[in-house]
């Protein structure tokens, strides 16, 4: 997109990201104790990859969501001999998913859609007020 609104579509872009990065943290730790039996695969971790979108004839045009890959289907074994789950050794599959690295992607991921919220509002403000101008 070009031409007048290109800041607001580049920062739209942005929450679009960020979102989606936010969506996954969060599936990612409502399943961080999911419990699998060993012979199933555990809970994968869920991960965003991003890309700049680019365009020949204007340069940058913002982000997008490349795709989502997946963690360990290993997960981690784990001694608990008392669950329902637990193989004849007393094992079970926890997915490999470490809350305090979800916890520390999510306030990047916060800030960032914040930044784009923040870059889209002055944007949009700038021009109304251009209009405003316009209309005198």
């Amino acid at each position: 997109m070009s031409g007048p609104f290109h800041s607001l579509s580049i920062s739209g872009s942005g929450m679009d990201v960020y979102q989606t990065w936010l969506d996954a943290i969060a599936d990612n730790v409502a399943n961080i104790n999911n419990v699998s039996a060993t012979n199933e695969a555990a809970f994968q971790e869920r991960f965003i990859i991003a890309e700049a979108q680019q365009s020949r004839r204007n340069g940058f045009e913002g982000a997008a969501v490349k795709r989502m890959e997946l963690g360990d289907p290993n997960g981690r074994v784990v001694f608990e001999p008392n669950h329902p789950l637990a193989d004849e050794e007393g094992f079970v599959r926890l997915p490999a998913v470490d809350l305090s690295q979800q916890m520390t992607h999510m306030l990047v991921a916060q800030r960032a859609y914040q930044a784009n919220v923040s870059a889209f509002r002055s944007a949009r403000d700038a021009y109304q007020r251009a209009l405003e101008i316009g209309r005198r």
